[in-house]
């Protein structure tokens, strides 16, 4: 009896073994296959940017965050919402792009598209709201490492930008980076309150939190006093 007890706790060891190896592999083979898209897209975006103007218009004014009890049915619900901007989608194929980031320290540039939704976060980072504009702008993406997986990395001070469809690059320096609770809505739309101008964030590999790197535009006309 103990011994086939024995031989059972083995043979369950070995599976999931086996299925922790199989899930691996395809979160491997998902992350390539983002990487492939992320860079066939990024080509054919860059090709359709226009020259940028001489000045970079000014910031609009920032919108007020929204109040909402969980985190989770706000993602749900913003999937349909539009996103207000003052630059126009590229479309490329089936999808509308509202342009790009350049992560140098992590050797990262990436396609950012205009609206999220679960099968466009298979494919590249997605605005979740905001914008380069109003400098509220929150730009999410799964946690493959040929996205935003390794954005934990990032240092303060690390800088990068966001170049929008006008052509304009919009340059950032971090200024704080945090874990935050998936339920902690307060805490993470703080980034629409003026708080800071950009925020990348990303699941942990648990899914439970958000890694979150909050950046403040280093061209921002600073405030009279």
């Amino acid at each position: 009896m103990k011994n086939n007890t024995w031989k059972l706790v083995v043979l369950l060891g070995v599976l999931m073994i086996a299925a922790a190896g199989l899930l691996c592999m395809y979160n491997i083979r998902q992350s390539n296959d983002a990487a492939a898209h992320s860079e066939a897209i990024l080509e054919a975006l860059k090709k359709q940017l226009p020259e940028p103007p001489a000045e970079a218009p000014e910031p609009a004014e920032t919108a007020p965050a929204p109040a909402k009890e969980d985190l989770f049915a706000y993602y749900e619900e913003a999937e349909t919402a539009p996103v207000q901007s003052e630059t126009a989608d590229i479309v490329i194929g089936n999808a509308a792009y509202c342009g790009y980031l350049t992560l140098p320290s992590l050797g990262l540039e990436l396609p950012v598209m205009s609206s999220w939704s679960y099968p466009n976060l298979k494919l590249a980072p997605c605005r979740y709201s905001g914008s380069a504009e109003t400098n509220d702008l929150i730009i999410m993406a799964h946690n493959y490492s040929s996205h935003f997986g390794r954005i934990g990395e990032l240092t303060t001070g690390a800088q990068f930008s966001f170049t929008d469809t006008n052509g304009i690059t919009h340059p950032y320096a971090v200024s704080f980076i945090e874990v935050i609770g998936g339920q902690d809505v307060e805490q993470m739309f703080r980034g629409q309150s003026a708080d800071w101008d950009l925020t990348l964030y990303t699941c942990t590999l648990s899914g439970q939190s958000r890694v979150t790197i909050r950046a403040d535009r280093l061209d921002k006309p600073e405030e009279a006093s």
